[in-house]
């Protein structure tokens, strides 16, 4: 009889436990808010692509007559056997439209949120709240009126002072009076009319800072700047930039009130400061109806360059907001 005094090398079996499987048994209420917003989600993204493609469809027989000089020539003056139209006038004179508008409207704007949001007295902060909400649903014909009457008169002297002494810039100087009917003074009323818009947002944007956070920062001896620069304002930077960003489509997109102040001459020109000047929903806007089939045409092909345009800018904001993670560079 042996006895086998060495260790057994086996080891015993190990049963494997099967992966545990995760279902989502959801229910008809689930599933019936599911596809709703499916279809939602799905129901604009086809209007969206319906419009732009009536817009390009409708207004292509123009371009095929001015061809790429549509976008290198300005005017409407679709009457007649030799036709001539264009938009760069038009499109030149909407991006100058917006940039003063978000210079001037932007600043005053945030300020006004963090004004709300930091710094009123909780016995007005309410009605405070509820005055900003309120201008954003004031008509744009009354500021339009508005700024014809009151602030075109009190505009003019400051745009004068600003083209005498300023007149080295381009922007500035002026070629031609007189200097009301400007681009420079419907980028004001403008940028005046975008305040209440993007300060709503903004404002609800900053009430979101954790208050721990804020409270940190007091605690360790921070002031009261000093907390909202180190943390309301990281925090709120995503929805800070697409509050902007709305404003900004907003500025774009103005007719009415442009419309009432400028004279619709189109001219491309840098100089901000003197009469005249044009905007592609100010060019549809006035022209509707005139111009004959190749009138509607030209005006139809102008709404799909302003719809590619502020397509654009909603998709850079979209893409800048979603890279604006908020909290991000938060050092206490």
């Amino acid at each position: 009889m042996t006895i086998d005094l060495e260790p057994s090398t086996a080891r015993p079996e190990r049963t494997v436990p099967a992966p545990l499987v995760i279902t989502r048994d959801y229910s008809t209420p689930d599933r019936i808010y599911r596809a709703g917003v499916r279809i939602s989600g799905a129901g604009v993204f086809l209007l969206l692509v319906v419009i732009g493609f009536f817009l390009a469809w409708s207004g292509y027989p123009a371009f095929q007559q001015a061809g790429w000089k549509f976008f290198t020539r300005s005017g409407f003056q679709t009457l007649g056997a030799h036709p001539t139209f264009g938009v760069l006038a038009s499109i030149v004179g909407t991006v100058e439209v917006a940039v003063v508008a978000m210079l001037v409207g932007a600043p005053i704007a945030i300020a006004t949120a963090l004004f709300l949001s930091e710094y009123a007295p909780l016995k007005t902060r309410r009605t405070l709240i509820a005055m900003i909400d309120l201008a954003a649903a004031i008509p744009s014909i009354i500021f339009g009126l508005w700024a014809v009457f009151e602030l075109q008169p009190n505009v003019v002297g400051f745009s004068t002072w600003l083209s005498r002494h300023l007149d080295f810039i381009p922007f500035f100087k002026v070629v031609s009076p007189p200097l009301n009917a400007s681009i420079f003074i419907a980028g004001l009323v403008v940028g005046i009319m975008i305040v209440p818009i993007v300060a709503s947002i903004c404002r609800e944007v900053f009430s979101l800072a954790p208050a721990g956070e804020r409270e940190a920062a007091l605690a360790l001896g921070a002031s009261r700047w000093q907390m909202i620069r180190t943390v309301v304002l990281p925090f709120g930077r995503g929805g800070m930039v697409g509050a902007v960003m709305l404003g900004l489509g907003r500025a774009l997109e103005e007719t009415i009130a442009v419309s009432i102040i400028l004279g619709g001459s189109f001219t491309v020109t840098a100089h901000i400061l003197q009469h005249g000047g044009s905007t592609i929903s100010q060019l549809i806007a006035i022209n509707f109806g005139s111009g004959g089939k190749l009138g509607l045409q030209d005006l139809l092909l102008c709404g799909f360059v302003l719809f590619i345009l502020t397509l654009v800018i909603n998709l850079a904001a979209s893409a800048i907001v979603n890279n604006s993670r908020s909290g991000a560079g938060v050092d206490l």
